[in-house]
């Protein structure tokens, strides 16, 4: 992350997840039990940036619907696709470009 305070306010305020530590430049969050760890790289070139998680849930169709209404802007489509490996699933990329994939079995 390059700012605390921005990726603090993406993760809690658009995609739901607490706050669980926050060492100023290390922030910790969560979501249901989906733990993400952040630290501080301010020199961070988000193009550049090739960060990426996969998390995988239980009810897809609802989580899609709760980032829509948050206004998250998601990737590629509006709404999640079913791929030929099994899993329904939807993208987005948060402030720093890290690319985050929900996933859910078909």
């Amino acid at each position: 992350m390059r700012q605390v305070a921005v990726t603090r306010s993406f993760y809690t305020e658009k995609l739901g997840f607490t706050v669980t530590a926050d060492y100023g430049n290390y922030l910790i969050v969560e979501r249901e039990k989906v733990e993400l760890h952040f630290f501080e790289f301010v020199s961070l070139d988000p193009k550049e940036n090739y960060g990426q998680v996969y998390i995988r849930v239980s009810d897809i169709d609802q989580l899609h619907r709760s980032f829509r209404e948050a206004g998250v802007p998601l990737l590629p489509k509006e709404q999640p696709e079913s791929k030929p490996w099994g899993q329904r699933e939807f993208s987005l990329l948060d402030p720093d470009h890290n690319l985050l994939t929900f996933g859910q079995e078909v």
